[in-house]
């Protein structure tokens, strides 16, 4: 018997000892595979950049996760205690793992017949976010706990609340309290009263659930339980705990979807930030862009002028438009609109698309032969009929004019304000090729034809961007700007005293400010009675010009201030016709004048021009 015993006590030693080994073996090759906790050490996540207009009012994101890292010193504590009484409540107390916490979480859980509180402590749930991956299993678990117990070794408990607080999901695309803050109730995180506190605090458990926006009810009622979990720590009284639950929750959800009327410019942001800085800084994030774009003019731009199209269009097809407004003094954009709806369509027409800009074009046709003496702004040019040969062997060109009508010997002021086609031709035959290339080339716009004199007319393609940005020499005397989109980039999106980048101005003079000053004169004289006297009714200095393509599939009306330089494209993406009589006048004018009265900041007289010495007549002054 006594053999017997020994032989039982020998058996179940040896078993001891091979599931002690065995949990030995397993305990370590768990360790061995454990990811390392060193990456909590520096704890930078991904971040959302923020871009920001010229007042620093938020466009949008840029980043694969919308989150804006705050220093636990910007949470207020009645933030921080509501997230830990609803979480872990002895987050201060344990090392990592709270073992009276989950049994007490079991017990309320059986007590309600569902599950109202979870297990796991804080520690352990940024584990699960930061460090393995979301599967349930009991290895997966185990490691959960080893290296819970690691990190409370080695980082603070405020430093492991700075991260969960910043990296933990809160529902409707944002990660972290201050993006949850601004999505819920367009507040930052230290700006946040304890009921606003309690509702983001109750998301972490189920985010689409108590999400207030989509279940408002059961939003109150995850709150109220947060609230009453704060008295029972004793963080607030009872009676804060229910006076605040009586409360409504009052939302204020930013839209965090980029709108219309902007989404074409953070393309264009897009662009142009990874020009300027290396990729891994901008998928990093937490940078603050502020741009050039006027937000709010933006936003009327856009509203009044789809608003104008859809009338002249009533109960047809309505076409595309693109719209580009710059500042002159710089070039800023302040409004780039690619199209009528980002969401169907997010070709960026203002930047992208090449169109015959027509007589829009013709300005530079009269520049040219002023600013270098071919012809005198007192000049007389015959609206006759023309013939010159043809591009192609044997045949003729004979342009005409818009309504086959001819004036006859007419100035070139008049001959620009009421855009007569072969008044354009015998001022660039007149000026010659060599001469139009030349200024082509300062205005460095390009071309992939071999050139003719049916430029003069505008047949050379070009974006509604390039065109606007030509135009602003006028406005600015002779001095053409390079068009920009970011103004300035910092390094945190809170800490404005670190600026990694910051726009330098690129301009160069193009053309004379004498022939600026009577181009101005000749195109205000287009809207005080040409082909875009619509523009008048800003009520304010206007100049600029009509464009109307070959059967009518192309209306521009690029006008300006002193202030503002905008251009107006409307047509169709596949180049059909807007309709027999759809002019840039009749269309892209209105157009042009709605997005103008989109802003109150457009009034400043056109600088004077002191007369200059007396120039000599130029030899090829004669009219043919």
């Amino acid at each position: 018997m006594k053999s017997f015993v020994k032989i039982i006590g020998l058996l179940f030693l040896t078993f001891t000892l091979f599931l002690g080994i065995l949990f030995l073996i397993f305990f370590l090759y768990l360790k061995i595979t454990l990811p390392s906790i060193s990456q909590l050490k520096n704890y930078r996540p991904k971040q959302t950049n923020v871009v920001v207009d010229i007042r620093g009012d938020v466009i949008g994101y840029i980043g694969e996760e919308r989150r804006i890292f705050v220093p636990l010193e910007k949470i207020p504590s009645h933030v921080v205690k509501a997230f830990v009484a609803a979480e872990d409540a002895n987050f201060y107390k344990h090392k990592g793992i709270d073992f009276w916490g989950v049994l007490r979480a079991i017990y309320k859980n059986i007590i309600h017949g569902k599950i109202v509180q979870g297990g796991s402590t804080i520690t352990q749930q940024v584990v699960r976010a930061l460090l393995l991956s979301p599967e349930r299993t009991i290895q997966r678990k185990i490691k959960e706990i080893i290296l819970a117990w690691q990190i409370e070794k080695h980082l603070t408990k405020d430093e492991i609340l700075t991260i969960y607080l910043n990296h933990i999901y809160l529902g409707e695309g944002a990660y972290g309290v201050e993006a949850a803050a601004l999505t819920y109730f367009n507040k930052h995180v230290w700006e946040l009263n304890l009921n606003e506190a309690a509702t983001l605090a109750g998301l972490p458990a189920a985010p689409s659930k108590y999400s207030p926006l989509s279940n408002p009810q059961l939003a109150v009622a995850r709150r109220n339980y947060v609230l009453k979990r704060m008295a029972e720590v004793g963080y607030i009284s009872w009676e804060i705990a229910q006076q605040v639950s009586s409360q409504p929750i009052i939302l204020n959800p930013k839209n965090v979807n980029i709108p219309v009327y902007a989404a074409y410019f953070i393309d264009a942001v897009k662009d142009e930030l990874y020009q300027i800085l290396p990729s891994k800084i901008i998928e990093q994030g937490g940078l603050k862009i502020q741009t050039t774009l006027d937000l709010e003019w933006a936003k009327r731009a856009y509203e009044n002028a789809i608003r104008t199209v859809n009338h002249i269009f009533a109960n047809r097809e309505p076409p595309e438009i693109a719209i580009v407004c710059l500042n002159n003094e710089d070039g800023g954009v302040r409004v780039l609109i690619g199209g009528r709806n980002y969401s169907q369509s997010s070709y960026n027409r203002a930047l992208l698309a090449k169109r015959q800009p027509g007589s829009a074009f013709k300005p530079f046709i009269w520049a040219t032969a002023i600013e270098d003496g071919v012809l005198l702004p007192t000049a007389i040019i015959p609206d006759q009929p023309i013939t010159l040969p043809g591009a192609n062997k044997g045949e003729d060109w004979s342009p005409g004019n818009y309504d086959n009508k001819y004036m006859g010997p007419v100035s070139l002021k008049d001959g620009l304000a009421y855009s007569r086609n072969t008044v354009s031709v015998r001022i660039a035959l007149l000026t010659g090729l060599g001469r139009i290339q030349k200024m082509l080339e300062k205005l460095e716009v390009k071309y992939n034809q071999p050139l003719n004199y049916s430029i003069a007319l505008g047949t050379y393609e070009v974006s509604p961007l390039e065109l606007t940005r030509i135009y602003s020499i006028f406005p600015n005397m002779g001095v053409l700007v390079k068009p920009y989109f970011i103004e300035k980039i910092y390094d945190k999106i809170y800490d404005a005293s670190k600026i990694i980048y910051q726009h330098s101005l690129e301009n160069k003079a193009v053309i004379s400010a004498y022939t600026a000053y009577v181009m101005n004169e000749f195109m205000q004289a287009v809207v005080q009675y040409g082909t875009g006297t619509c523009a008048k009714a800003l009520g304010v200095p206007v100049a600029g010009k009509t464009g109307t393509t070959q059967d009518y599939k192309d209306a521009w009306f690029i006008g300006y201030t002193p202030r503002y330089t905008c251009g107006v494209w409307v047509g169709y993406d596949k180049g059909k016709t807007l309709a027999k009589g759809e002019t840039g006048g009749r269309i892209a004018c209105p157009v042009w004048l709605s997005v103008m009265q989109g802003t109150a900041h457009v009034y400043q007289e056109f600088p004077t021009y002191m007369p200059i010495e007396k120039q000599e007549e130029p030899t090829s002054n004669e009219t043919f």
